[in-house]
């Protein structure tokens, strides 16, 4: 990993170069730690939240270093996506016409020109390696004696016949003796068997050819002014990483200790008092059983302050103070998981119970340090000379001599034509082969890959939005549902949509504008849904109904038994003798546990039937001032005016409302998953959507709320209804809220919509199955909603849906556009009228300055951990273990393991996030002058952006800080009867086509353009 600060290096973050304190340095090196908070509450980020001021491009590059990780997927995987038609060769030669510009005609000597050079590098794959491993290769495989199969059968037989030629005429007749690889020549000559030419069969001359052509890359190299392999290198200090582990596997304990919220079986003494007096009181009177922290009593006894304690151990460990920040940093990043959740929980976790106490990070620095110490004393004999040099390898350059190696035999060079080069031009060409590394080559990869799919995109909503405009007016929508923009809902509205294209869905943020501290019946705890940069100001809690009053205050009296019956238990099986009873009935208590991995689906009923013991139905929640006791901050009535007309004027329905309106919120259940929260509403922080539905529908129904909106100007229908409701999209189940508060001439409408849901729902969970290699593609619907039904109970199974995995783009503006277009699941789906927007764009301004951050961030994360997802992610699942009910560990002890697990990114295709956004350049020029959020996301590319003018339907990409005209004619799609007619039989990523249901647009005459 490498220990340079960022803030000396020229891809500075802004970091000072001094700090007035040691406090100041951490806190400030603290944002390059991971900001996940409690696994409890995931909330999708950028991986690389510290690097979001450098361009995209650039940050990768330094996050790679600074991280020890991969920015790109390994070049091998894009060649295979280019040799199945992913990326096309017409993708990377408009890449490289891109980058070059006019430079690209460069001629390289005589052999080319520039871009000829870099496509011929991207074309075919080209090994690398230390020069150990070059010369492995060279001496141990057929290199020397066959030609590269991608190799032309005419520039073979060129250069065969080129070296024949120029050894039997030139070289033995005259420039053997002065030649300069004369040495060179002879010995690959000798190497063939014999110097009698006209016995060389066919092979021979083929070998010697290559034997010259290496010789002669080698010589080249030689003769360019690139450092040499291993000319600054140092050695390794073996005590360095031995010194680490031992503090590592202190700390890793300790950590999990001092931020536990109600795992461990006791508390560590004097926590309250922080972390370093903590540590300072548990080791104070301590006989360490390993032998190398048995001089830390004394050590912790003579240090008094965390600060003080880290200039001393700086001072004891010889860091020069120029020198300390970059050290800090080191250490910091050495367990970087631990340090982050650390910070998370000292400065973004008032909310848990038991938040870390202010300082912690820094008293964490200085543990460690104290830590450090004694293990650089235990393993000082082990210690070599930190500034040895290391050998230089005997063939310097050794790896750029095999790139040109490889090159010529695909560019058909003979190595006599190499050999007029001049000095001059083989610095020139070397130089240019040095320019196009592994890692560049994997960015043009990455590019090219990306725009395959946007120009595909852009191609497939120009169809799209001809075909919208080609089905002209309708009436007005018998029903409305407002989904979560989340992309799982993707599928679930378009399919709603097919069932009954009489019915309307919209997209919006799903926390619906109600950001609140809810706790549900029976929970103990706040916990917040709202988008994770936003601070709640009101309280939400769920309640008995008042008629079941009495039968809850029963069952919470069984509900308090049986936790404290669990508890004895638990605590009981802890002792001698309950660890000899529990041994002994371990037989009798695996049966539960087989019955619920061979029948999840029975297993859940059951469970669920024996919940019903402890908890009620009848609930109601209490949202306003005042409502659920004096101690909790409730809504006032202008403030759920203003959250309900929010979300009326930026999902585009205000002023058509009709008289059923359903607000879908959603999460995902499942078990023995540690990242079960992973799969929940990013907009809602990491938690379910469904009490903020069910608020917002409260709120919305209110007749005082009404009135309040209708002083405003803005008129809500008497005959509107809205019912709040939840979809979980682990096992596609729904579930209504306060139906009975629904008027009863309402309700054969509310059953219609039910009816098409129940269709609905099966159809998602049929087309959701097609990813599952465990679910057979011949299912019908029925059996793929048990199945999915059967996942999310099932404690055995590490992928119980696939998350935001394969999440592309992102649509904002009015649906009809992309009504009836099939996205795979792919977008992410926000309801935007611009008809109903200010000349200020001020609605557009708040639904983008939510949606870009939460999307790009959810999008980010699953490309970081995707690209290298056991550095950025956090690995497989399977070794997983909860620790501090804060995170996942690997197996006993190891890092916090941040980031996403592999089976949620295993399909996934890690591509920026596409914005398709209905309006003007002008206007999201605007948008972006005054968010400096997502002008930093934008102009950065972080994320990619498109505009679509609502007038012409014109496309305008974002490029190079503006925004240019998008040339690509309307795709030619396919059409199809239903959705399920398009992905039937196939598992992988499918393509865009045209659903040819009624997809015309569901608005009232007059309001469609």
């Amino acid at each position: 990993m490498k220990t340079a600060p960022l803030g000396n290096s020229p891809a500075s973050v802004g970091m000072a170069a001094t700090r007035d304190s040691i406090e100041a340095t951490i806190e400030h090196l603290a944002h390059l730690l991971p900001s996940q908070g409690p696994i409890t509450v995931f909330v999708h980020h950028n991986t690389l939240h510290a690097l979001e001021n450098l361009p995209f491009s650039e940050a990768v590059f330094v996050g790679a270093d600074l991280y020890d990780c991969h920015p790109f997927l390994p070049e091998d995987a894009y060649r295979r996506e280019f040799e199945r038609g992913r990326i096309t060769a017409d993708d990377l030669e408009r890449e490289l016409h891109a980058s070059f510009d006019q430079e690209g005609d460069t001629l390289i000597a005589c052999l080319g020109t520039r871009h000829d050079l870099w496509m011929s590098m991207l074309a075919h794959p080209l090994r690398e390696g230390r020069p150990a491993e070059v010369r492995w290769f060279i001496e141990e495989t057929e290199a020397l004696y066959r030609f590269r199969a991608e190799a032309a059968v005419s520039d073979r037989g060129h250069c065969i016949a080129d070296a024949r030629r120029w050894l039997v005429r030139d070289f033995v007749n005259g420039d053997a003796a002065n030649h300069p690889m004369s040495a060179a020549i002879q010995s690959a000559i000798e190497g063939i068997g014999s110097g009698k030419f006209e016995t060389w069969t066919a092979e021979d001359w083929e070998a010697f050819t290559l034997h010259l052509l290496w010789a002669t890359c080698r010589h080249g190299a030689e003769l360019s002014e690139l450092p040499a392999e291993g000319a600054d290198g140092r050695r390794r200090d073996p005590s360095a990483a031995a010194a680490d582990e031992l503090v590592d596997s202190v700390l890793i304990r300790f950590c999990s200790a001092f931020l536990d919220q109600g795992y461990a079986n006791w508390d560590l003494p004097q926590r309250v008092a922080g972390l370093f007096e903590s540590f300072r009181t548990s080791f104070l009177y301590a006989r360490p059983v390993e032998r190398w922290l048995h001089p830390l009593p004394g050590l912790v006894a003579e240090e008094a302050s965390p600060t003080g304690s880290i200039r001393r151990s700086l001072a004891a460990l010889g860091v020069p103070a120029a020198e300390q920040e970059a050290f800090l940093q080191a250490e910091l990043l050495k367990l970087r998981g631990w340090a982050g959740m650390i910070w998370q929980m000292e400065t973004n976790a008032e909310w848990t119970a038991r938040p870390a106490p202010r300082g912690s990070l820094v008293e964490y620095v200085a543990v460690r340090l104290l830590l450090l110490r004694l293990a650089r004393e235990a393993t000082e004999s082990e210690r070599a000379p930190a500034l040895q040099p290391m050998a230089r390898d005997d063939s310097p350059r050794t790896n750029l001599a095999f790139q040109a190696f490889q090159i010529a035999q695909i560019r058909g060079w003979s190595p006599v034509e190499l050999l007029r080069l001049t000095p001059v031009e083989w610095r020139l060409l070397m130089s240019e082969i040095a320019a196009f590394p592994s890692r560049r080559r994997r960015q043009f990869y990455h590019e090219a890959y990306e725009r395959h799919y946007r120009e595909a995109a852009l191609k497939a909503l120009r169809r799209s939005c001809l075909a919208s405009e080609r089905a002209g007016m309708q009436k007005p929508p018998a029903y409305q549902t407002v989904f979560c923009i989340d992309d799982r809902e993707e599928s679930f509205r378009r399919h709603l949509e097919e069932v009954d294209p009489e019915g309307e869905t919209l997209g919006s943020a799903g926390f619906f504008g109600v950001a609140m501290y809810y706790r549900g019946l029976g929970e103990s705890q706040f916990r917040p849904l709202c988008p994770v940069n936003v601070k709640p100001q009101h309280d939400v809690i769920e309640a008995p109904a008042y008629s079941a009053a009495a039968s809850n205050r029963r069952r919470a009296t069984a509900r308090k038994a049986m936790g404290q019956t669990a508890y004895r238990v638990t605590q009981g099986s802890r002792s001698f003798l309950g660890g000899m009873l529990t041994a002994v009935a371990g037989a009798v208590a695996a049966a539960p546990l087989v019955f619920c991995v061979l029948f999840p689906r029975m297993a859940a009923r059951l469970r669920h039937r024996v919940g019903q013991i402890v908890t009620i139905k009848q609930t109601e929640i209490c949202i306003e001032a005042g409502e659920a006791g004096s101690g909790l901050r409730g809504y006032t009535i202008p403030q759920m005016a203003d959250i309900v007309n929010g979300l009326l004027v930026s999902s585009g329905l205000g002023g058509r409302l009709s008289d059923l309106v359903v607000i879908f919120g959603h999460g995902s259940s499942s078990l023995n998953n540690p990242h079960a929260a992973a799969y929940d509403c990013g907009a809602c922080g990491g938690g379910r959507g469904g009490p903020n539905a069910r608020a917002f529908a409260q709120m919305a129904n209110d007749a005082r709320v009404r009135a309040e909106l209708a002083q405003r100007g803005v008129q809500i229908p008497p005959t509107c209804s809205f019912v709040g409701a939840y979809h979980n999209t682990c096992n596609d189940s729904v579930e209504y809220y306060d139906l009975d508060n629904l008027p009863a001439v309402k309700r054969p409408l509310l059953e219609r919509l039910m009816a098409s849901v129940e269709v609905a729902r099966r159809r998602d969970a049929h087309e959701r199955c097609r990813r599952f290699e465990s679910a057979d593609l011949s299912l019908t619907a029925d059996a793929a909603l048990k199945h999915v039904e059967g996942r999310s109970e099932d404690l055995s199974q590490v992928r119980s849906e696939c998350g935001h995995a394969t999440n592309a783009m992102c649509l904002v503006g009015r649906r009809n556009w992309s009504r009836g277009l099939y996205l795979d699941r792919r977008a992410f789906l926000t309801s935007y009228d611009p008809r109903l927007d200010d000349e200020n764009h001020s609605v557009l301004a708040r639904i983008l300055g939510a949606v870009i951050p939460v999307c790009g961030g959810i999008n980010l994360e699953y490309y970081f951990s995707r690209v290298d997802n056991k550095g950025y992610g956090c690995g497989t699942k399977l070794p997983h273990n909860v620790t501090s009910l804060l995170g996942v560990m690997d197996g006993a002890g190891s890092d916090l393991r941040t980031g996403l697990p592999w089976q949620m990114v295993e399909i996934h295709e890690p591509i920026r996030l596409l914005f398709v956004i209905e309006t003007m350049p002008q206007a999201m020029l605007k948008i972006m002058d005054d968010s400096p959020a997502i002008h930093q996301l934008v102009t950065g590319n972080w994320v990619q952006v498109a505009t679509i003018e609502p007038a012409t339907g014109q496309i305008q990409v974002f490029r190079n800080g503006r925004f240019e005209p998008f040339d690509g004619a309307p795709a030619d799609l396919p059409v199809v009867a239903d959705s399920t007619s398009w992905w039937r039989g196939q598992r992988d990523h499918l393509g865009f086509a045209l659903v040819e249901t009624d997809r015309r647009p569901r608005v009232v005459a007059g309001a469609v353009r």
